[in-house]
């Protein structure tokens, strides 16, 4: 059982992090703990903080983690920037850190100014043509500006794209089958299902030293936009990219049973029974289904980590710690 603390075998013990502002096992629907600062480390303590960092920093050097950013994270200031921080540090030390964004608050915020309210069908977002416009406007024009500025900010070199730019994503619209009748299939508008990915423009930007950071918008065939979700974006970009590591972040410690305990680690058959059973759905479905196809895609672990605790990134890439559910395809 050495392997369950070797970081050199890529799996550890989702154990509670000291000194953090959520812990992992917040019950459902439950508040995570305020965030508070904690005392300066003294100079020992820091020296430890990077003595055990040292092994993930050489098991992971030149890998490439891609982060699917959203919650929380994206709306609190202070999670924010240390989200930030994060990442540019991972690449400083030499990890490749992509960022796949989403936006569901901000798209939420400006459909009311217009009078309009979300829909969703099985945690897809329902995309009329006016709709489109908005997540079109809100995704590449204001969420992605502000995280490439926040990277920026924080000492990064980051370039913002859509699955437009550069032929990265080639879509199809897609179709959800209704749960009652699999048979039938229910319209949503100009959702789109991922076709293709060509990764040259991510390998170009971070063999530069660049930090991609992507919107979930692509082209059809016809040149017709389609809006993505944001977690199988993220899972189908890992997967083409062969990533050491796939990061789901949300507002919740990870995946919890129908008691509200967190399950530290999900098989592809334990999934099917709780897609079946209930306890899996809404917006954790795609989220749930982009992780275990990356998974079995190749990407070597695959983690939902909650979003709301302060530098929850770096947490479970650098330390002995995890904060969420790792997805293993068996």
């Amino acid at each position: 059982m050495q392997c369950l603390v070797d970081p050199a075998c890529g799996y550890r013990p989702h154990a509670p992090a000291a000194r953090i502002g959520a812990s992992p096992f917040t019950p459902r629907n439950a508040r995570p703990a305020p965030m508070t600062d904690a005392a300066p480390l003294t100079a020992t303590q820091k020296a430890q903080v990077l003595s055990e960092a040292l092994p993930y920093i050489r098991r992971f050097h030149g890998r490439t983690v891609v982060i699917k950013y959203g919650g929380n994270a994206m709306t609190d200031e202070k999670l924010k920037q240390s989200f930030a921080h994060d990442v540019v540090l991972l690449r400083l030390v030499g990890i490749n850190p992509v960022v796949v964004h989403g936006g569901g608050p901000q798209i939420e915020q400006l459909l009311a100014r217009v009078g309009k309210k979300g829909e969703f069908v099985q945690g897809m977002r329902v995309t009329d043509a006016e709709t489109m416009d908005i997540v079109e406007m809100v995704l590449a024009g204001q969420v992605n500006k502000e995280i490439v500025e926040l990277i920026n900010s924080a000492g990064g070199k980051a370039v913002g794209l859509t699955g437009q730019d550069g032929g990265l994503i080639r879509a199809r619209k897609m179709m959800v089958a209704r749960q009652e009748n699999p048979d039938e299939k229910i319209d949503i508008g100009q959702v789109g299902e991922i076709e293709s990915v060509d990764p040259s423009i991510i390998q170009t930007l971070t063999s530069s030293g660049f930090i991609p950071v992507i919107a979930p918008i692509a082209s059809g065939s016809e040149g017709e936009t389609y809006n993505i979700n944001a977690d199988l974006v993220a899972g189908k970009v890992a997967e083409i990219l062969k990533a050491e590591k796939l990061m789901l972040l949300t507002n919740t410690p990870g995946v919890l049973d129908k008691e509200g305990n967190l399950l530290t680690g999900l098989t592809a058959r334990r999934i099917d029974e709780l897609f079946a059973d209930g306890t899996i759905s809404g917006g954790m479905l795609p989220k749930i289904a982009s992780a275990l196809d990356a998974a079995r895609g190749g990407v070597s672990s695959v983690h939902i980590i909650d979003g709301r605790v302060d530098h929850s990134v770096l947490l479970e890439i650098m330390t002995d710690q995890g904060v969420g559910t790792m997805i293993r395809s068996r």
